[in-house]
């Protein structure tokens, strides 16, 4: 009687290891599809979950059109100029997408470590529902409308069709190629040595960027990379080139999804060293803070800034849009829009839930005796510091390029700094009270809400800090300085009388009691 096939053994002969292969990677999809649907029954509000699914889809209709139709597409020289500057972008996406997986570790997590430890949830299932949850980021839908708006507006209506689904497999391979990459990553990161390794590869690529630009070779690499082959088929119609061009990217986005699997298997099998060393370090305790509220603060910002996907999340924040400021030579009045978007994306890695942060840890921290307030108080403040150091690094390597600014600029720029950082740590404190979610945040790749509210949200604060950005940025074009005070004064007042209001509400012992036994949980 043949009992290989049922054996708990390793089968070595090469017919049973190909028959377990695909048997293995047939059982992955089928259990993507079982977690999909695990989350999609976690949703408590599912008409507001379809009204933003609808919301991102019409958008993205939107974007992929309505440029090509607008005065001045296809004809004007700033239509030229950005299709000119399209393989750019096109590389400059695949870049972004690599950069923002390995941050969070190989992608987005489709259940938590906590609730994946009793099930069979293998590393290819891993890697594919990172793959899915990829999309669901404020940041890759950006910088999808982006590309999708300018290839429309550069290109016009004729043969947008064809171009567009260029553009849209591009995307599609680059979130691949970028997996790929981000559990490679992670795999060295877990290895012998491996987080040096990681450094010095990182301090290697910005050394190389650094050099680059300051020997004014930046036009020479952009004219040699390799998407201008995809970009030349996609705008040659219905062809042999665009053809080739679909092709290609189809075959490499599926190479891409079956290579990932194999780094995806090798990070499983070692420690995640990082997040291990954070977790076992022995920090000495240092004096005792004068006051209650310093006491607070010091605990929440030893959370915060010894999280390893904070530290992560907020590099890739803050380096990612001041590196595009460096290379897009941008002046200061169009810097002003990037710290409203870096604090809206450092409030997405924690703020929206801040509380999720003390995990079982609140049940004790509710027993101190303590004034509520001055735990409001002092988890506002560390979301602010962790958002303002954020922004300044991004406007600090913004102004590497731009120099110093004049007076309307710098008032402008510091006004804008204030607003938006009330605007974003009130809105997080807001829903972190009115939508608490039990979230496991020590891991590198965790979100701290589900991913169709994560995007409701990111959705809104990018909106309102866009705005804000913009408005400011048409101050920093006049002479007088004080209309940015104008500007600011009702701003700070709403927002401030918005999060006092959420502070009282903290105050009320039933509201704290749901936010403590939900985030606990």
């Amino acid at each position: 009687m043949r009992t290989a096939p049922s054996s708990t053994e390793a089968v070595t002969s090469a017919p049973y290891r190909r028959v377990g292969r695909v048997a293995a990677a047939r059982r992955a999809v089928q259990d993507v599809g079982i977690l999909l649907h695990f989350r999609r029954q976690s949703i408590r509000r599912r008409h507001v979950a379809r009204v933003v699914v609808m919301s991102v889809v019409v958008i993205t209709l939107g974007t992929t059109i309505i440029p090509s139709l607008v005065s001045g597409a296809r004809e004007s020289p700033k239509a030229f100029n950005i299709f000119l500057l399209m393989p750019s972008a096109m590389a400059g996406i695949l870049l972004l997408n690599m950069l923002a997986a390995v941050a969070s570790g190989g992608g987005r997590e489709l259940i938590s470590r906590d609730q994946a430890g009793p099930y069979p949830v293998s590393p290819t299932t891993d890697h594919l529902g990172a793959l899915l949850m990829a999309p669901l980021n404020i940041s890759w839908m950006l910088q999808a409308w982006i590309l999708l708006g300018s290839m429309a507006f550069s290109f016009g209506t004729g043969r947008l069709f064809q171009a567009q689904i260029v553009m849209l497999l591009w995307l599609v391979f680059s979130t691949s190629v970028g997996q790929v990459v981000a559990w490679s990553m992670e795999a060295i990161r877990r290895g012998p040595y491996g987080i040096a390794i990681t450094r010095g590869l990182l301090v290697g690529l910005g050394s190389a960027a650094a050099m680059v630009q300051l020997t004014g070779h930046t036009t020479d690499v952009l004219d040699r990379i390799p998407t201008l082959w995809v970009f030349q088929g996609a705008v040659s119609g219905w062809s042999v080139s665009w053809l080739r061009v679909v092709v290609a990217l189809i075959v490499g986005t599926l190479v891409a999804v079956v290579v990932g699997a194999v780094p995806t298997h090798l990070a499983a099998k070692r420690m995640p060293r990082d997040e291990a060393r954070m977790e076992t370090t022995q920090h000495e305790p240092r004096p005792m803070a004068r006051s209650v509220f310093g006491t607070l603060v010091r605990l929440d910002r030893g959370s915060v800034w010894r999280s390893v996907p904070m530290r992560r999340g907020m590099m890739v924040l803050a380096i990612g849009p001041g590196l595009v400021a460096v290379f897009g030579d941008l002046s200061w009045s169009s810097m002003l829009i990037l710290p409203g978007l870096v604090a809206s994306g450092g409030a997405l890695l924690f703020g929206v839930n801040a509380w999720s942060l003390d995990g079982r840890g609140a049940l004790w921290r509710e027993n101190l005796p303590v004034n509520p307030s001055d735990v409001f108080d002092s988890r506002a403040w560390v979301i602010t510091e962790f958002l303002a150091v954020a922004s300044l690094i991004t406007v600090g390597m913004g102004a590497l390029r731009a120099g110093l600014p004049n007076g309307p600029e710098a008032a402008a720029l510091a006004f804008t700094l204030v607003v938006v950082l009330l605007q974003v740590v009130g809105a997080a404190m807001r829903w972190s009270l009115l939508h608490p979610f039990p979230a496991d945040m020590r891991s590198a790749r965790a979100t701290p809400a589900p991913p169709t509210t994560m995007v409701g949200y990111s959705a809104r604060l990018a909106v309102s800090t866009t705005f804000t950005g913009l408005f400011f940025s048409l101050c920093a074009k006049v002479p007088d300085w004080r209309l940015s005070l104008v500007l600011a004064i009702p701003c700070v007042l709403w927002s401030g009388t918005r999060l006092v209001r959420t502070s009282r509400r903290w105050e009320d012992p039933m509201v704290r009691a749901r936010v403590v036994t939900t985030t606990a949980a």
